[in-house]
Parts: C-alpha cells; sequence; structure tokens
C-alpha cells in the first residue's frame, strides 16, 4: 500500500455536505460522479495531497443509506492507493483478511476497487483503489 488515497464520508446531502468541506477546506468540489452498481453518488475534494470523498445514496437500498441509518453520518472508510490491486487483494487474503469482493470492481474517481471487510480490520471498512489504465 502506498498512502492514503482518500477519505470516504457517509453524507444525507452532497450539496449540503459539499457546501460544508468546502467552506472547510477552502476547495471547491472538483468531481461528482455516480455509481449505480453501488448505489451511490459521490463528490471529491482535493485538499493539498489529501481527498475527501463525500458518499450520498442514490437508492433507499445501498450500503451508503443502511450505514446513515445504523450509524448516522460519518466517517464510512479509508482508502488505500496500491500499485496492483490483485497481487494486494491475494497477500490480505494470505494474512487472514476478509475480502468483500472476490474481484476488483469499477469503483468512482477511474478507480478499481476491493473493499475489506470492517470485522478483519479492527471496525474499520478498509478501500484498497488502483488507478485504471
Amino acid at each position: 500500500m502506498n498512502k492514503i488515497e482518500h477519505i470516504g464520508i457517509a453524507v444525507n446531502s452532497l450539496k449540503s455536505a459539499g457546501n460544508i468541506y468546502e467552506k472547510l477546506l477552502n476547495t471547491q468540489v472538483y468531481k461528482t460522479e455516480e455509481v449505480a452498481s453501488e448505489g451511490v453518488k459521490t463528490a471529491f475534494l482535493q485538499n493539498g495531497p489529501n481527498k475527501i470523498e463525500l458518499l450520498e445514496a442514490s437508492n433507499p437500498d445501498s450500503p451508503i443509506a443502511k450505514f446513515i441509518a445504523k450509524k448516522g453520518e460519518g466517517i464510512h472508510h479509508v482508502a488505500f492507493d496500491v500499485d496492483d490491486i490483485e497481487a494486494e487483494m491475494l497477500r490480505l487474503k494470505n494474512e487472514g483478511f476478509v475480502l468483500l469482493n472476490d474481484v476488483p470492481k469499477r469503483g468512482a474517481d477511474n478507480k478499481l476497487v476491493c473493499f475489506v471487510h470492517p470485522k478483519s480490520a479492527n471496525g474499520v471498512l478498509i478501500e484498497l483503489c488502483q488507478e485504471r489504465g
């Protein structure tokens, strides 16, 4: 793992949260996108090398909707940049981590992604991200 790629924050409203984080970080949302397969709309902000991904549910059955219903708005996941997602997935499996998907899938921001179950990482949902070529 190279670095923290971004921190994902579950929100009820991208517009409202976007306004808050634009003021907080003194920067603008630079990208919004919908990932229909995950039932989520995203907005990205960058402050120096640090990125924040705001996540709004696009349907009531999405993982983000369920997360907010259970825990409220807040930090949803920490994402790490990797060079070879398949090799990293294999390494983590061999270390005993439980992955939420068996193969990388298309995520937001032109990434291939895989999630590590929070039970494997002290209650934190971990996302692996590799830039798509």
